[in-house]
This record gives C-alpha cells, sequence and structure tokens, in this order.
C-alpha cells in the first residue's frame, strides 16, 4: 500500500499543530516547508521501490539518528505493511541475524554508510552489490529516500515533535 504524502489529511496526522512541534510551532515554520518536503516524499513513494523496502530504511536511519517519533511513525507504518516483530525488533542488529534477504541488506548497508558519511566517498563495494538489485533510476530514489530520511530526523529533533502521536492514515489502527 502507498500512502498519498501529498495529501493534507496525511500531512495534518504527522503534524497535529496543536500537540507535537514543542519547540518551533508549525505557525512558525516558513511558509510551504512542509508541503515541499511531502511532495518530495510523494516522488520517492511513487517510484517503483518497494513500499516495505522504503519504511525499513527510514526506520533503520530513524534508529541510526536517535528520532523517537521517526521510530515510532515507520514501526507502526512496517507493522500495518505486514511486517513482524522479529524482523522489526531486529532491524538495529540487522547484519547479525538472517532475518534479511541479500536485497534488503544491500540496501540497509547502504543506508547505514549513507547516514553515518563520511569524507570518502561511498565504496564501491557497496555501490556494486546495490547494483546486482537496482537500476541506476532505483539507486537514485534510494539515494534520495535515505537523504529524505535524514532530512526529517534532524527536522523531527529540532522541533521536539513528541512521539507516540503518529496514527495510520487508514481507518485500520495499529495497536501501540
Amino acid at each position: 500500500m502507498r500512502f498519498d504524502f501529498s495529501d493534507t489529511k496525511f500531512v495534518s496526522l504527522i503534524i497535529s499543530k496543536d500537540k507535537i512541534m514543542e519547540r518551533i510551532r508549525y505557525q512558525d515554520l516558513p511558509k510551504g516547508m512542509f508541503d515541499h518536503l511531502m511532495g518530495i516524499e510523494d516522488f520517492i513513494n511513487t517510484s517503483t521501490l518497494d513500499t516495505k523496502l522504503l519504511e525499513l530504511l527510514r526506520l533503520l536511519v530513524s534508529q541510526k539518528n536517535g528520532c523517537a517519533y521517526c521510530v515510532d511513525m515507520h514501526h507502526k507504518l512496517l507493522k500495518h505493511e505486514g511486517e513482524t516483530e522479529l524482523r522489526l525488533a531486529s532491524l538495529c542488529v540487522w547484519e547479525e541475524t538472517p532475518y534479511f534477504t541479500d536485497k534488503e541488506r544491500a540496501v540497509l548497508k547502504f543506508t547505514e554508510t549513507l547516514t553515518e558519511l563520511q569524507r570518502a566517498p561511498i565504496p564501491d563495494e557497496i555501490f556494486d552489490t546495490l547494483t546486482n538489485f537496482f537500476s541506476k533510476e532505483e539507486i537514485s530514489y534510494l539515494t534520495l529516500a535515505i537523504s529524505q530520511i535524514n532530512t526529517w530526523t534532524r527536522l523531527m529533533k529540532t522541533f521536539k515533535f513528541t512521539p507516540g502521536n503518529f496514527k495510520i492514515p487508514q481507518h485500520e489502527q495499529v495497536q501501540n
């Protein structure tokens, strides 16, 4: 299932204008800031990349960056997508488990490398492994998705969004 991130109802579920932001209120943000970010989300989510794979990398980045709001959100979205508790609980130690496919492992390694960016370019070994599973266009989308969730985690940590407030934008709700 793909969520329409350009839908204002979805944006309002992410950003409760009165309750979530503690340092910077929604009204104090530059006009259109979140609309533009949500446009990028929509662009990524309409790619050929699997929704669950995108959510896995988003959850991993959220964990790596210590963003409780984003961890809550992407955990709930993955549960809604049918992800297992075992894989969700093991994502933070994915390299030590047999629960992830080679394709997922390539993405998770790339995600960690791009999130923990060093001064050197991304190693050829990591990029070449991606080419076994993805086209250059798809690798471009993956790169943008990883960059985007890194942006979101930094915004949420700066604005101090309160975790636990995110609700799935469907009639079916995930239990906390």
